[in-house]
């Protein structure tokens, strides 16, 4: 899904500020997409320019103009259209885990700092997530509340029973350098 059609479903929550929008990416769709503001405007000015959804403005004393942007009856259906489609294949990506791929390059102090600091993150995320969504009326929210607090515990999980692997690694590649 494309970051127009998730502005579109975010405005199906209601109307919005290109500003409520990002923070909507970042509190509540952080798990599955990470959206920019210039990724986020750039699209809310082409969905407007398609009338899939409008834009109000306020003129504002000593701050710059608010715009507050409304679906449409198009562009609810248009958003409706795209998500009664098969979902594209889950694409995941993560800096981390490309820095861990190599990981027997590092010194084991440096794999355990790493370590320790995802799952301090990751902790942090979970309380995030539970104090974002106690007891939601919507049953959509309150499941990607749950997967959400599942795949970080998850991962918090592994990491703690894993991480020998990969110190492991770096004590012995440390060895066979010396």
């Amino acid at each position: 899904m494309d970051i127009r059609t998730l502005c579109l479903g975010v405005l199906t929550m209601g109307d919005a500020t290109g500003y409520e929008i990002k923070k909507i990416f970042e509190d509540r769709l952080d798990l599955i997409f990470h959206a920019s503001y210039g990724s986020i405007y750039p699209a809310l000015n082409r969905l407007t320019d398609e009338g899939l959804v409008s834009c109000e403005e306020f003129v504002q004393e000593k701050r710059p103009d608010k715009k507050i942007y409304s679906i449409t009856a198009k562009g609810r259906y248009s958003f409706l259209e795209e998500i009664m489609k098969k979902p594209a294949p889950d694409r995941f990506r993560s800096e981390y885990l490309a820095t861990i791929m190599f990981s027997h390059l590092l010194p084991a102090g440096t794999i355990a700092e790493l370590i320790d600091q995802r799952i301090v993150e990751r902790t942090e995320k979970i309380k995030d997530m539970t104090a974002q969504c106690p007891g939601s009326p919507e049953n959509a929210e309150q499941f990607m509340c749950g997967y959400g607090q599942a795949v970080y515990q998850a991962e918090i999980d592994y990491l703690n029973e894993y991480r020998h692997l990969l110190e492991a690694d770096a004590l012995m590649g440390r060895r066979a350098a010396e």
